[in-house]
């Protein structure tokens, strides 16, 4: 024999929702609008109603319905199936009329009816409906938890129906269940037993959520056929989906068998339009329940599912309650701090508290932060990555990480569960809580690993399990579950720390608007206060000028001097002047961007640079071609000049260089100084090997003014050189900064925006 590949999940393709067949307690009809004509049919009829599927096939529902009851039905066609069903019918049976439960619905374009014999004539009332259900809602709803409640659940269920063993069967979010609450005087308890995902496939759920109610009177039925076998409009199979009497997966009825299981009902439990799970009822012998039994079942279900929420909410109370006040302290702390990292430092602790972790890393760009016990940054980094594609509504949860993420099997002692949450994609904040592994001991309903059968033929076949007694297993690699409430919690997190980053974007505005409305009126003084105060200056120096040549005679040598001295001091100051006035005229004049050949530009400034300075002895390097952008010409004039001519100036060797380059993206990993790697553009520099300055006095360099040096050292100046560079730079959507050594030469670096890159 060949081996053959077993796929454990294959029950997950069965097309359940499409048998061909009904359950044999009921007939089905297919009709066809407007004249509501029998097109497909259960091959039952003649035994639920005396008719031969042959002679009813092309007949019209008036043939076995009153006047009025057709009426009825088309009236109905136009309304909520749900609040309609189930229909009080009377079929013409040879001389009599058999009462029938009908469920009416549409499939496509067919309607679909389907018809239950009544044990006893006639219909419930809604006075006997709210007799029978008042004390049973009003139990459920005085319930104090959400145990007491599914307690009180199978009680009544159990009360209602007779069933020998009614169960609450809650999912887990793998799609696992659990037996939660039971009631039954059987040996045999199922209660607190887990089950396999596997044992209700995806597409039985997906039914569960259309269906609030099954039953099967007998797991040991006969399936009808339906004729034809195809819908005729579609020459496909009927879907019946929303069948009461659709027949059953024949995998499912063995599982039963094996559970010596005859009768079983289920009841959907649905929050937030989600299986929450169900109301799972056995029998050992065949037992049929009535239509008005499961309308009653069926609504206890209902209520069920509407109070599950707030059951759901009242669990855990108190600790809920701490995380709230968590949750306000966060918010205090990021009102307060400037950048969200900075407030979210400030909380490590609390930040764990606030959804029971042991570890967590907060993620900001390149930054990554660790609060107690976690992975490697490298790790983090791989496993972010994988994250970012697997986040819902911007979290992902998961108390076994190592299945899904092999590669955290490495660290599953400190990270087997995770609770990823990104509060911004653009900026790359992040925020991760991990939980240790906690070695379980799980008691199944059975071994959860369903066996394969060898065929006579050699073929392999998957089947249900034989035992359900309680079988333990210990599983490794999984954390304690997040609690909803925590999962909550880390939601809100990311809306209340979006919100205060919000309100910070909407105050820095402010304050950006302010602070350039401020800058204009600022500019515009220094242009007036400048400009105004150049005539009095002028003055003085000439007054000066005019004493010493006036009253020559008159004046011993310390008048001359002094007078020499106010002379200069008026000198300097009109060149402070003109160096502000100059530099509120660059705020204020507009770009005048067109493509320039920096190269060119930049042997332009050599050349007046060594025509100025004929005694400099300069070796200028240019080791490549500088390419062309978008640019001020005047303005990048003025800045290479001062970069260059300032490399020239503050050098004391006996041989000078200037070196004028650029290092394109991902040529180097060139770091900004604050650390942040450029943008995808060209990076420029200037380099000498002159005198150097300290780290302490980069930032100061760029201040208008500033002179780290004696006022007549190294040829004075005025100190604005810098600030106008920096300027510039900025108008053009860059950034300048410097690196330097003392003694050994310094290197200004500054960026151009990407979009004036040519």
């Amino acid at each position: 024999m060949t081996d053959k590949t077993i796929d454990l999940t294959n029950c997950d393709r069965e097309p359940i929702h499409i048998p061909g067949s009904i359950q044999p307690h009921g007939i089905l009809l297919v009709l066809q609008e407007p004249t509501l004509e029998i097109v497909q049919l259960s091959v039952n009829t003649q035994e639920i109603i005396g008719y031969l599927p042959e002679d009813l096939l092309s007949k019209r529902l008036s043939d076995l319905l009153s006047a009025k009851q057709i009426k009825l039905i088309h009236q109905c066609l136009s309304e909520d199936f749900e609040s309609i069903n189930p229909l009080d019918l009377s079929i013409k049976c040879s001389d009599k009329l058999l009462h029938c439960d009908g469920i009416i619905h549409r499939s496509g374009s067919a309607i679909v009816l389907e018809l239950e014999p009544k044990k006893a004539k006639g219909k419930t009332d809604f006075f006997d409906f709210y007799q029978q259900t008042k004390g049973t809602i009003t139990r459920i709803q005085k319930a104090a938890s959400l145990l007491e409640m599914c307690e009180v659940v199978v009680k009544e269920i159990r009360r209602i129906t007779g069933f020998d063993r009614v169960m609450v069967y809650r999912f887990d979010q793998d799609g696992a269940g659990s037996v939660i609450a039971e009631d039954t005087d059987q040996a045999t308890s199922y209660l607190n037993l887990r089950y396999p995902s596997t044992d209700i496939p995806l597409q039985a759920k997906q039914l569960y959520t259309l269906n609030w109610l099954r039953l099967i009177p007998t797991s040991r039925y006969q399936p009808v056929a339906l004729m034809p076998v195809d819908y005729p409009l579609t020459n496909a199979p009927l879907d019946l989906s929303l069948s009461v009497l659709r027949s059953v997966s024949p995998m499912h009825l063995e599982y039963l068998q094996n559970m010596e299981v005859t009768a079983s009902m289920s009841i959907s439990l649905i929050q937030d339009q989600k299986l929450w799970g169900l109301i799972a009822c056995h029998h050992s012998s065949p037992k049929y329940v009535p239509c008005n039994i499961r309308t009653i079942c069926e609504f206890v279900g209902q209520v069920m599912s509407i109070e599950l929420y707030n059951k759901e909410n009242n669990e855990d109370i108190d600790y809920k309650r701490q995380l709230k006040s968590l949750q306000t302290q966060f918010i205090e702390a990021l009102s307060q701090s400037e950048y969200f990292l900075d407030g979210m430092m400030q909380l490590g602790a609390q930040l764990l508290d606030l959804v029971g972790a042991t570890g967590a890393v907060i993620y900001s760009g390149n930054q990554c932060i660790q609060v107690g016990e976690t992975p490697s940054e490298t790790e983090v980094g791989t496993l972010l990555s994988w994250i970012k594609s697997h986040l819902q509504h911007s979290l992902f949860a998961t108390q076994s990480l190592s299945k899904q993420y092999p590669a955290a099997e490495s660290f599953k002692t400190i990270a087997s569960g995770l609770l990823a949450l990104e509060i911004s994609k653009v900026h790359q904040n992040y925020i991760l809580w991990f939980r240790p592994e906690v070695i379980q001991t799980v008691n199944w309903g059975g071994n959860p690993n369903k066996p394969v059968e060898v065929l006579e033929d050699g073929s392999l076949r998957m089947s249900p399990r034989q035992s359900f007694e309680a079988w333990q297993e210990t599983v490794h690699g999984c954390s304690l579950p997040w609690k909803a409430a925590e999962i909550e919690a880390a939601s809100e997190l990311r809306s209340l720390i979006v919100g205060v980053v919000l309100r910070q974007a909407d105050e820095l505005a402010l304050m950006n608007f302010e602070l350039q409305r401020s800058n204009e009126d600022l500019d515009s003084f220094a242009y007036i206060a400048s400009h105004d105060l150049k005539e009095p200056l002028r003055g003085i120096h000439n007054y000066a000028n005019f004493l010493m040549e006036d009253y020559e005679a008159a004046l011993d040598e310390d008048g001359v001097a002094k007078l020499q001295t106010l002379v200069r001091l008026t000198q300097r100051m009109e060149d402070l002047i003109n160096s502000l006035l100059h530099f509120s005229r660059l705020g204020r004049a507009e770009l005048v961007r067109q493509p320039v050949n920096l190269h060119e530009l930049v042997q332009q400034v050599i050349t007046t640079l060594i025509m100025a300075r004929p005694q400099s002895a300069v070796e200028f390097r240019v080791p490549r071609s500088l390419p062309t952008v978008a640019c001020d010409r005047a303005q990048m004039n003025e800045l290479f000049t001062n970069l260059i001519s300032n490399a020239i100036k503050y050098n004391n060797q006996a041989e000078k260089w200037v070196e004028i380059g650029y290092v394109e993206e991902g040529e180097s990993q060139i770091q900004d100084s604050v650390g942040e790697l450029l943008p995808d553009t060209f990076t420029f520099y200037v380099r000498d090997n002159g005198i150097g300055i300290s780290k302490e006095h980069f930032d100061k360099v760029f201040q208008i003014f500033r002179r780290l040096h004696g006022r007549d050292d190294f040829s004075g100046g005025t100190g604005v050189g810098l600030t106008i560079a920096r300027k510039i730079v900025e108008r053009h959507g860059g950034r300048i900064w410097i690196e330097s050594i003392p003694n050994q030469g310094s290197t200004f670096y500054f960026t151009l925006s990407p979009e004036v890159t040519l």
